[in-house]
């Protein structure tokens, strides 16, 4: 079985819990934090990276250096304060890019996420 490193990005309460299973967790507040935090993972050789959603909502630029990377997957989760749809939206748009339709929901537009 591979060696696949994880780690959580995003507020503080929300991705503290991940040390208990082991994941690198770094706690961020602000989009630069965020995008040095998500370097510092990749770095590492971390392959999976877990990030809130209002993190990564507030972090797009630094999610877009990864959203091409083939070595790296980082996924939103709900953070502290619940979801705000931003994940799923994610998963839509990549859905969507990937079939070329909307086989999720039926709709025929995507917003920008």
């Amino acid at each position: 079985m591979a060696d696949v490193r994880m780690g959580a990005v995003g507020e503080r309460d929300a991705v503290l819990c991940f040390k208990a299973l082991g994941m690198t967790v770094i706690p961020t507040e602000t989009p630069e934090e965020t995008a040095k935090a998500l370097f510092s993972l990749t770095k590492r050789g971390v392959k999976l990276i877990f990030i809130t959603e209002s993190t990564a909502a507030n972090a797009k630029e630094a999610l877009r250096r990864y959203q091409t990377d083939p070595q790296v997957a980082v996924i939103p989760i709900p953070g502290s304060t619940g979801s705000g749809g931003y994940a799923m939206s994610r998963v839509k748009a990549n859905v969507e890019k990937a079939i070329g339709a909307d086989i999720l929901f039926g709709n025929n537009t995507t917003e920008d996420v």
